[in-house]
């Protein structure tokens, strides 16, 4: 077999392919068996059949189609070892000449165009200086972690008053759009707090003032439900009003809330939980800033295929895996956003070659830096996965495996590692000027969604 490469532009290529007949016998007489198998002719035995029989009852052509596709992709894929190209997605392959001339000894022709990893120069990692928050507690910060464990220990009570902003309301609710009251459009026994906004636009104002038994209706438009985006008149009847009370603030409530007995010594317990919290949030911050800066720092060219698809996907996660669960459709949700199509589809392509960008900046730090993935690293990193997929470790592994997504996986961990890589080169620095070092790998070997998830087209063409 003969190849050549030519550079159509930076990211895509044309082989040119010449397989000789020696080369491609194995492949016809591979199709004549596999015919033979599959066909009956009267007066030869299953698998017996001459080729030339074969020829005359079924075709010469269904025979060469055969062979040629189980020739294509071999040579195809060996032309690609020989060239040494790194290859994104499937080829588009073209100008397949000599098919009716191989059973007669002829050769066999074709050119295949394939997008490529463009060529990346990266720049000095020490160069990168990023500045990030502070590791700073305050106690007005240990108060409000305290408040809000308070609240999860909180009691309610009736009482008979008109509700107030803090309260508890047990609502009765009726939905109507255009005068009629949709299937889903009655909500009975709904606890709410005035001022979580955890319900509907315009709740609030309707109920506080009220008493039980009381009634108010307002318009609102409504977020979910098969009338999602449709304005309706909502009808609410308060039902109960409860007063919350909070427990103590002493030693008593740090027994009953914590493994204390003081609540000093809570106190200092939230402090230093606070404290591994926004020690945390400044890795994840300072990763963040240093990938953005390492992106600013390197000029790729796209390929044109890959990126069209990315979008594409990007764009079809969002309508069918977001909206459409959400009775949303894409006008609608661009209406509550503020933003134009064209602003929308601007913002989606700036994020497909974010996403692009990372991964193939991130994977080339990969290759040079002769990164490699243990099965520990991927065994903690499924873990992480699988806790944040509501699955438990062996059902989300279960899933990785069926659906061949461990190479995926790999790549996620590879290039989390590249990152720490860069982090931990790069100057960090506080807003108060203190140096920051990253050299602990847990904190820094984050996982780096670049794109994210297995239904990125960039993951599944570039095979990572």
């Amino acid at each position: 077999m003969k190849s050549a490469v030519e550079t159509l532009n930076p990211t895509r290529v044309r082989l040119t392919v010449e397989v000789p007949f020696e080369e491609l016998k194995p492949s016809l007489d591979a199709a004549y068996k596999k015919i033979n198998q599959q066909v009956t002719v009267p007066g030869f035995r299953k698998g017996k059949i001459p080729a030339r029989v074969i020829d005359q009852r079924f075709g010469r052509g269904a025979v060469l189609e055969e062979a040629v596709n189980d020739a294509l992709p071999r040579f195809y894929t060996q032309a690609v070892d020989e060239g040494k190209i790194e290859v994104l997605g499937q080829p588009d392959i073209t100008n397949i000449e000599g098919v009716e001339k191989i059973a007669d000894g002829g050769d066999l022709k074709f050119t295949a165009e394939v997008d490529i990893r463009p060529e990346i120069t990266l720049p000095d990692f020490a160069s990168i200086e990023v500045t990030v928050d502070p590791i700073a507690v305050s106690d007005e910060d240990i108060e409000k972690s305290l408040e809000q464990l308070r609240e999860r220990f909180s009691s309610v009570k009736d009482v008979e008053r008109a509700a107030a902003a803090g309260d508890i309301v047990v609502v009765d609710l009726i939905a109507k759009v255009d005068g009629e009251v949709p299937e889903d459009g009655t909500a009975n026994g709904v606890s709410y707090e005035i001022g979580s906004g955890r319900l509907i636009d315009g709740i609030d104002d309707a109920v506080t003032g009220l008493e039980a038994g009381g009634t108010a209706t307002f318009s609102t438009e409504l977020k979910g439900g098969t009338q999602a985006g449709q304005t309706s008149e909502v009808t609410v009847t308060v039902t109960a009003v409860q007063e919350k009370e909070l427990p103590e603030l002493d030693d008593e409530f740090a027994q009953l809330a914590s493994e204390f007995d003081t609540l000093e010594a809570l106190r200092d317990d939230s402090r230093k939980r606070l404290e591994r919290m926004k020690e945390y949030d400044q890795a994840t911050q300072a990763q963040e800033k240093v990938l953005d800066a390492l992106l600013g720092l390197v000029e790729i060219e796209f390929p044109e295929k890959l990126l069209k698809d990315e979008i594409e996907t990007r764009k079809h996660n969002l309508e069918h895996h977001q909206l459409q669960p959400m009775g949303l459709d894409i006008d609608s949700y661009l209406e509550t956003q503020g933003k134009t199509r064209e602003e929308w589809e601007a913002e989606i392509e700036e994020q497909a070659k974010k996403g692009i960008k990372t991964q193939f900046v991130l994977d080339q730090i990969v290759a040079d830096e002769e990164l490699g993935v243990n099965q520990e690293e991927l065994t903690e990193h499924l873990i992480r996965r699988a806790a944040g997929s509501g699955l438990t470790p062996d059902q989300f592994a279960q899933q990785v495996v069926q659906g061949g997504q461990v190479p995926l996986l790999v790549g996620e961990v590879a290039r989390g590692k590249a990152l720490a890589t860069v982090v931990e080169a790069a100057k960090v620095a506080d807003t108060e000027g203190n140096e920051i070092n990253f050299d602990d790998e847990d904190e820094t070997a984050q996982t780096v969604e670049a794109p994210a998830a297995e239904e990125t087209a960039a993951e599944e063409k570039t095979g990572a």
